[in-house]
């Protein structure tokens, strides 16, 4: 069978097959609702003095400012190749949600527990509730609605894979950044609730302090998550092992085609990978025979994977066998 019939399965393909519209579609939901929110829960704040609501308006600005890097970084990914970037610009978004996690870790998590700190060291006197109650069930609800758009649009894309391996395996940050963004607000906003609830009900005011911290704590977490895959992303992270096993399975069943080796790979952006084959030829073939050999493979790779847009087969004279089968034994 020719090599441009042997397509890589879908079953077998990294999870992010959703269309790009769909994450900017949950950025700006992102954007619109923690915009409304954090201005409303700072008004209430200033009603309330609850520590727990500054830190949930600090939490919402930030997700705000977050929402507007990632659309900063989708805009400026899609810039064209050039001399300076023959690749192009594929690494911005990577960037910017790399910085996106150090705000996070920094100014929400850092800001929140500081917060937390102060009212437990100096808790102010409890007024009147209505205003963050008001507030946080508004919250909820919209948070709640963008959280919904997120989880549907990061499902869309990791198929039936389990969450924590498509998480890991995802390579498109302007997805799992704001679901797990909007998560840390649902959970965040329960936290604040029953910090308010719990304070006047046993008219204590450290447990707004103390859901204060633990808002700050979610955050840290929630950023070293973000942190760790951002990076991994930024410094090049390869295709799945059984995509690459694929398309080495299929560079092998072209008939001018003698060994190949684990093919080496790395994602330029979300929908990008670049992808080098080493290849020993029949030692027959001719010189024109090896050069309509080599651009034969290099579109049946390409059509193979939607992903596969920049192919390099490199022409060896020898392959080791641990270089030939080690991927496809992995």
């Amino acid at each position: 069978m020719p090599a441009s019939e042997t397509p890589v399965s879908a079953a077998a393909t990294e999870p992010d097959a959703a269309p790009e519209s769909s994450s900017k579609t949950a950025i700006v939901a992102a954007l619109g609702a923690n915009l409304a929110i954090s201005v409303v829960k700072f008004v209430a704040a200033g009603f309330s003095g609850s520590s727990a609501m500054v830190a949930e308006g600090i939490h919402s600005l930030v997700d705000t400012l977050n929402e507007v890097l990632l659309l900063l970084g989708i805009r400026r990914s899609q810039r064209p190749a050039n001399a300076a970037r023959p690749f192009g610009y594929g690494k911005e978004l990577y960037f910017w949600a790399f910085v996106v996690s150090i705000l996070i870790f920094g100014i929400g998590g850092g800001f929140s527990i500081y917060e937390g700190i102060e009212h437990l060291r100096h808790p102010p006197a409890l007024s009147d509730p209505t205003w963050n109650y008001v507030v946080l069930i508004l919250a909820l609800v919209l948070d709640g609605g963008s959280f919904l758009l997120a989880r549907r649009t990061f499902n869309a894309q990791r198929g039936r894979q389990p969450f924590w391996r498509a998480f890991r395996a995802s390579k498109d940050p302007g997805t799992f950044v704001v679901l797990f963004e909007d998560a840390a607000d649902v959970i965040g906003l329960v936290l604040a609730f029953l910090g308010v609830f719990l304070s006047h009900y046993f008219q204590n005011p450290y447990f707004d302090g103390a859901a204060s911290l633990l808002i700050g704590l979610l955050l840290l977490v929630v950023a070293g998550l973000l942190l760790r895959q951002n990076h991994s992303l930024l410094l090049g992270a390869p295709a799945a092992p059984v995509v690459l096993a694929q398309l080495q399975e299929l560079a092998r069943t072209d008939p001018a085609v003698q060994a190949v080796a684990s093919p080496l790979s790395t994602y330029l952006s979300p929908h990008e990978m670049l992808l080098v084959v080493r290849v020993t030829f029949e030692p027959t073939l001719s010189g024109p025979e090896l050069t309509l050999a080599a651009a034969r493979l290099r579109t049946a790779l390409r059509q193979a994977h939607p992903d596969v847009q920049h192919v390099f087969v490199e022409p060896v004279s020898e392959l080791k066998d641990c270089d030939a089968g080690s991927l496809l034994s992995s």
